[in-house]
Parts: C-alpha cells; structure tokens; sequence
C-alpha cells in the first residue's frame, strides 16, 4: 500500500492538549489522525457534529482557557467548587 504524507497547522496548545490526550490514549497524532480519515472515507461523512457554540459556552471556553494558560484552579478547595456547583 503506497502512502504519502500529510502535513497539518495546528496552534500549539491544541496540538499539546490533543497529544496529552491521545497519549493517554496509547495512540499517536498519527494514528488519531489516520483513524478520522478512515472514517470520513467510510462513512462518506464527516464524523463529527458541529455546532456554532453559543455566548455562554464561548465565555466558559475563554475562561477555561485562561485558567488553563495561568496553570491556576479557579476554586481554592473541593468544597468552593461544590458550593458554587450547588449554588447554580
């Protein structure tokens, strides 16, 4: 089977989070990448939903992302998180 290569720009905090990810996975980018070709050709579809995300969920993904950026957890203990969980 002959193959050729394929390359990809990705930002890279995705391509890090995404690697963390797919290693715990025990795959590869590859292999991630070889598997959703697969099965756009498979299915003559592409495999995922897509949806414009509303405000509320594109502040919770700026907001993860800072936290994220900052290494620092947005609630102090357990607890704090539960209470303002609970408080919703």
């Amino acid at each position: 089977m002959a193959t050729k290569m394929l390359h990809v720009r990705v930002d890279d905090d995705v391509r890090e989070d995404a690697s963390d990810v797919l290693d715990a996975l025990g795959m590869t980018m590859s292999d991630a990448v070889r598997i959703f070709l697969h099965r756009v050709a498979a299915t003559q579809s592409f495999p995922l939903e897509l949806k414009v995300p509303n405000e509320e969920t594109l502040a919770a993904l700026k907001e993860a992302r800072v936290i994220r950026k900052a290494r620092k957890a947005r609630f102090e203990t357990p607890e704090a998180l539960f209470s303002d969980l609970n408080a919703r």
